[in-house]
């Protein structure tokens, strides 16, 4: 332990530098918001379920609550009932035992139902394709508004595939 604690005094704690602070970050958000509330008339409300993931996705998706990113301050929180959901965010390739959790969680998810896919896994099976324990890709066992691919997505990624999905939920409204 002490060659540990000399280790650190000597080279100190490594870290990235905190993200500069943009005011148009803040104006952004702020808008982000007001669209939000144009479409849907209220937050946005997120179930993530993990269908068979590594939990890389689940990793970046946490990063969206981070200060830096701020969701909650956007609008957007998550539930944990799909029952109080708008959106529903799926990772991983689909298991053979997750297939019908996912089938009834979509079902309980209100009209209109938003589905993203994130991850390659997600998006086309990744590297376990559809096999005997996956049924592959997410849109093989429900329906996928948007595609976030990436091994994992960053979370400014994600971000912009939710707002893809809430902005076409609004157009054909329109």
């Amino acid at each position: 332990m002490w060659r540990i604690l000399r280790q650190i005094a000597r080279h100190g704690i490594c870290s990235e530098a905190a993200p500069a602070y943009s005011d148009a970050l803040r104006v952004q958000g702020a808008e982000i918001q007001d669209e939000l509330l144009a479409i849907l008339g209220q937050a946005l409300t997120i179930r993530q379920v993990d269908a068979g993931s590594c939990n890389g996705c689940e990793l970046e998706i946490n990063a969206l609550n981070n200060p830096y990113t701020n969701l909650e301050g956007l609008g957007i929180k998550f539930v944990a009932s799909p029952r109080h959901a708008d959106l529903l965010l799926v990772t991983g390739p689909v298991t053979r035992n997750m297939a019908e959790a996912l089938r009834r969680t979509y079902d309980a998810t209100p009209a209109p139902k938003l589905v993203v896919a994130v991850g390659d896994c997600g998006c086309d099976g990744g590297i376990f394709g559809e096999s005997y324990a996956t049924c592959g890709r997410v849109a093989n066992v429900i329906p996928v508004d948007v595609a976030v691919p990436g091994c994992p997505p960053p979370p400014l990624e994600i971000l912009r595939g939710i707002l893809t999905a809430v902005r076409r939920c609004r157009a054909p409204s329109a």
